[in-house]
């Protein structure tokens, strides 16, 4: 016997990455809930060969279903998450709401996968943000080997992390610039994202930097190591789909950029394209639709003792967000649940 497996926010990007991704990987649902608002009721998604029908999230009753995987934000996420829950259907939060709640495990599982049975105090799983999903998948296997003291981060994040309307607004201003009368005013973004970077994502806190550089950081301690320094810039690009990182590590021993490499691509979920020369290394083009985090541009940083540069890059959509879920379900029925 499977699983019943509930979709939340069936319609949006990311929840069509995961029903997508439950098919693609053969997960062992006997049935499947696509769930949205109301204005959705009835909207048809697709489920590898099948079609379904969008629900009423707000009428739907949780009692019954196993896994529960939330694509939704957070302020719809803190009603219905914990409605689920005490249902008795295990909720996997893509939003930020949940993570930094000390009684929820903050998951990446070729990180901390063990993390996964300590679900049960909230009947909840919380997915990290997607800028710090692909970076914690590089810097684990290193950290294993020398141990990271500090990490600065300048990410390059593609506009699907803001929705639709953000891809949207891309294309029309895109579009706009190469017809006289037709630009396209910023709606989205406080600035024009075509043909422009904007590094500026989420709110400004009071120490100056955003709430997604303080993501980072704070995501990547509780995942990997309380003990890590993180300090992160991070800036949206006119990317549809697709994050970019460039990220500098300096550890407590030395390794060689060499070794690091060989590391890397023992590593799961891992891809190293590193030749040096011209399109060795792996863009946000050729990312799309793979599962992989793909690892660049590893060398030496003369400027400090023990020292290296990456270029990482991944799907957003999936290792940053929907893949990373069904991942995470998948442990949770592989060392809980056991069912399939």
């Amino acid at each position: 016997m499977g699983y019943r497996v509930a979709v939340v926010g069936a319609t949006g990007n990311v929840g069509r990455e995961m029903l997508n991704i439950l098919a693609e990987r053969e997960f062992p649902a006997d049935e499947v809930a696509a769930l949205a608002s109301r204005r959705s009721l009835g909207t048809e998604v697709s489920w590898g060969d099948r079609t379904l029908r969008c629900q009423d999230l707000e009428a739907f009753d949780f009692a019954g279903w196993d896994i529960a995987l939330f694509a939704i934000g957070s302020e719809a996420t803190k009603v219905h998450a914990p409605r689920a829950a005490a249902a008795g259907c295990v909720v996997i939060d893509n939003s930020s709401l949940y993570r930094m709640d000390p009684d929820v495990p903050l998951v990446v599982p070729e990180v901390n996968a063990e993390a996964v049975t300590g679900y049960a105090k909230k009947n909840i799983i919380a997915n990290p943000n997607c800028s710090t999903a692909q970076m914690v998948v590089a810097l684990k296997p290193l950290h294993d080997r020398a141990r990271i003291r500090r990490v600065v981060v300048a990410t390059y994040q593609s506009v699907s992390g803001t929705g639709k309307e953000a891809m949207d607004e891309l294309w029309d201003q895109t579009k706009g610039m190469y017809v006289p009368g037709q630009e396209v005013a910023p709606r989205v973004y406080p600035r024009q994202i075509a043909f422009n970077v904007i590094p500026h994502i989420d709110v400004f806190m009071e120490d100056g930097q955003t709430r997604e550089e303080w993501k980072m950081a704070a995501e990547t301690k509780k995942i990997l190591d309380p003990a890590i320094k993180v300090t992160a810039t991070c800036v949206r690009v006119p990317v549809f789909v697709g994050h970019s990182e460039a990220v500098n590590v300096e550890f407590e021993e030395w390794i060689d950029e060499d070794e690091a490499r060989d590391i890397l691509r023992e590593a799961p979920g891992i891809l190293v394209v590193d030749k040096r020369e011209p399109g060795g290394y792996v863009t946000p083009v050729e990312c799309v639709g793979d599962y992989a985090t793909f690892v660049s541009r590893i060398r030496q940083d003369p400027t400090v003792e023990n020292g290296l540069n990456l270029w990482i890059v991944s799907d957003n959509l999936r290792k940053g967000a929907a893949l990373n879920a069904v991942q995470i379900a998948e442990l949770l029925g592989q060392k809980v649940l056991r069912k399939g």
